[in-house]
């Protein structure tokens, strides 16, 4: 273990991205934000990585914020210097959607402000059953609308749910956010990293340019203003992938009964 606040370990074609501040309980400080927000800003030409798990060190995910790790040194206004923070932790939820890899997050314990924002903005979420997260930006005085959870737990609960939780601040435990599809599963903690690589197995095993265009069309189609706009962005990707040899050699695969054997052409 080191003290960097990210730890990342290479698995194939697979990066796990640890949060290593086990001992502020994975808090967002300057360090962390950075690490992060240059990680994911560095995966869009990064090719051989095609899935990210995302995960934590110590007896939580992410508490949150952590306000003595963001002191202004007096060189900024006090305006500037909480833009500052805004936009930098802001930035690594962007990042998170823009990336084309599919980004599986494994919670456990607290998921709490920022923390239950790393785990919406993540394509697939598998928890533990001790998972408990909030919006917790409202329970400090701030307002419960904060790093993208106004946009995104709408979209995957449902508006009064998610009205329900950030009206309030009120903790979701794993059981509600499993029966709200918040959660594809509860997975005992000695099993979460498996489960999450067995996944990311399981999405390898398909063309590079199609998961990428996958997670592309998915998000793009989340503010879809139609049916037809929703169609348009399939039917463009399908005759991208029609065009390529990864399509030729996954019919002559399926024909033959064996593995395809993608070259990411």
């Amino acid at each position: 273990m080191t003290d960097a606040p990210i730890l990342i370990e290479r698995r194939d074609a697979v990066e796990i991205v640890s949060l290593n501040r086990p001992q502020a309980l994975n808090t967002f400080d300057e360090a962390l934000t950075f690490a992060l927000r240059d990680y994911f800003a560095g995966l869009t030409e990064r090719t051989d990585v095609r899935v990210v798990l995302l995960r934590a060190e110590g007896r939580t995910f992410c508490a949150g914020l952590d306000l003595a790790g963001w002191e202004n040194d007096g060189s900024r206004g006090e305006l500037q210097h909480w833009w500052r923070l805004q936009r930098a932790i802001g930035g690594v939820i962007e990042l998170m959607r823009a990336c084309p890899q599919p980004i599986i997050g494994l919670g456990h314990g607290a998921a709490c402000g920022a923390g239950f924002s790393l785990l919406l903005a993540s394509d697939v979420r598998f928890g533990t059953p001790d998972l408990r997260m909030n919006a917790a930006y409202i329970k400090v005085g701030l307002g419960g609308c904060d790093l993208g959870c106004s946009y995104f737990l709408p979209r995957l609960v449902g508006a009064s749910v998610a009205s329900e939780y950030m009206l309030t601040g009120r903790f979701m435990d794993a059981d509600k956010a499993l029966a709200c599809g918040l959660l594809s599963r509860i997975v005992p903690a000695q099993d979460l990293l498996a489960t999450g690589l067995e996944l990311a197995a399981e999405m390898l095993a398909n063309a590079p340019m199609g998961l990428r265009l996958t997670k592309d069309a998915l998000n793009r189609n989340l503010d879809a203003r139609s049916l037809s706009d929703a169609m348009a962005v399939e039917d463009r990707q399908q005759v991208m992938m029609l065009m390529s040899e990864d399509f030729s050699e996954g019919v002559a695969a399926f024909r033959e009964k064996r593995p395809p054997e993608y070259r990411d052409r």
